[in-house]
């Protein structure tokens, strides 16, 4: 018998010790109702449930961002839907002036005040109808479409395309509609080196993204040719004026036209956990110029009658707007509902890797308790054992 060590005291300490830590990781567990509290507990599944985590929250601010997209949209609709109630009167008053029952102009003048005064209205709602300060219906979140490339030395439209020029000299002038985000490309054709009778473009496949000014130049050996406009019209119009003498005659060239995004207008809704899940939300200028009609006059009766086809136009424009704007609502709608069960089914997930099961965490801890109990009891038997050497020196 020995008494410098207790071995049987050592062994249910240390069984004691586990036990209590076990205990104290339950008690952990259960009062926080996760099974994972630190990386010591599952590194790896910590690892994935932060990131799912990450990506939940995003999902729910992205449902509410669409929330916000369709709450602008309503807005723009709503004023849209006055502005068309307007521009249906004055096709009535206007099919009423082109009446030749009227005996002259002067009947027609009051026709014609209520007119104006309908284009000034119009004109207020698209310069002030906003959300969240941002004005809808000025042009500012207007989007811009490669729809017409002007045929101009030699250019022929296309939508979107690579047309091919003809035969540029210095001093012409070629004008086209590039696609608002698009890329403008040059390229030399005729096979000669740039500085001899090719063209060499200082900034070609652009791409402009922001309002202001676009410029770059292209050399034709000694003449330059500078790109400078912006006029925002069906597109942003970009003009290229040859300028400078002794410039060769014949030379060939591309443009390329790609019709995809927007130059400085359009909403980005962004309705995604990452940056490229975006919705581009475009609201063309819905002021009486835009609309061609800030100029229509009913106060003749031929005035009249050409006003009653340039206001169906205008109408038709409204109505294509409101349409646009339309299927972004119920787009964006599905996307929520899209997003909803997106983020149900990711939080489930992340549910089962972090949180812990109560019932089952339960049961181990009332294991864990009764075995510590145990432990204690066995050590305090333990620690009674070398009291039986003193049985042997009485």
């Amino acid at each position: 018998m020995i008494i410098q060590h207790n071995i049987m005291a050592l062994n249910a300490h240390r069984q004691l010790g586990g036990n209590n830590t076990a205990v104290s990781k339950n008690l952990e567990k259960l009062s926080s109702g996760f099974k994972i509290n630190r990386a010591g507990d599952d590194a790896a599944g910590l690892a994935i449930s932060e990131k799912m985590r990450a990506q939940i929250k995003g999902l729910e601010r992205a449902q509410a961002n669409a929330q916000d997209g369709i709450s602008l949209v309503q807005s723009a609709e709503g004023a849209l839907t006055e502005v068309h109630s307007m521009l249906n009167r004055m096709v009535e008053l206007a099919t009423q002036s082109a009446n030749g029952t009227y005996k002259d102009d002067v009947d027609r003048d009051a026709l014609q005040s209520e007119v104006d005064s309908l284009n000034a209205e119009i004109n207020r709602i698209a310069e002030y109808t906003d959300f969240n300060g941002i004005k809808l219906l000025d042009g500012t979140v207007g989007g811009y479409n490669a729809t017409n490339i002007p045929a101009a030395a030699g250019i022929h439209g296309a939508n979107p395309a690579t047309v091919s020029g003809g035969k540029l000299a210095a001093g012409d002038v070629v004008n086209f509609t590039i696609a608002a985000d698009g890329k403008v490309t040059i390229k030399d054709l005729n096979g000669d080196a740039p500085g001899a009778a090719g063209i060499t473009a200082n900034g070609d496949a652009k791409n402009p993204t922001g309002a202001g000014t676009f410029k770059f130049t292209i050399s034709m050996n000694k003449a330059t040719a500078t790109a400078e406009d912006y006029e925002k019209w069906n597109g942003v119009e970009i003009s290229f004026t040859s300028i400078g003498n002794g410039a060769p005659t014949d030379v060939a060239f591309t443009v390329a036209a790609n019709a995809d995004g927007n130059i400085g207008g359009g909403l980005n809704l962004q309705i995604g956990d990452s940056a490229s899940q975006q919705i581009n939300v475009s609201i063309a200028d819905m002021g009486t110029k835009a609309l061609g009609i800030d100029t229509i006059s009913i106060g003749t009766e031929a005035g009249a009658k050409n006003a009653i086809q340039t206001i169906k136009d205008a109408i038709n424009k409204v109505s294509t707007n409101r349409s646009n704007l339309g299927a972004v609502q119920n787009r964006l709608e599905h996307t929520i509902n899209n997003l909803g069960v997106t983020t149900e089914n990711m939080t489930a997930a992340e549910s089962r890797i972090r949180d812990v099961d109560m019932a089952k965490e339960m049961m181990a801890f009332t294991k864990n308790n009764v075995l510590t109990q145990a432990a204690q009891a066995m050590l305090a038997q333990a620690n009674q054992q070398p009291q039986s050497v003193l049985q042997l020196l009485r």
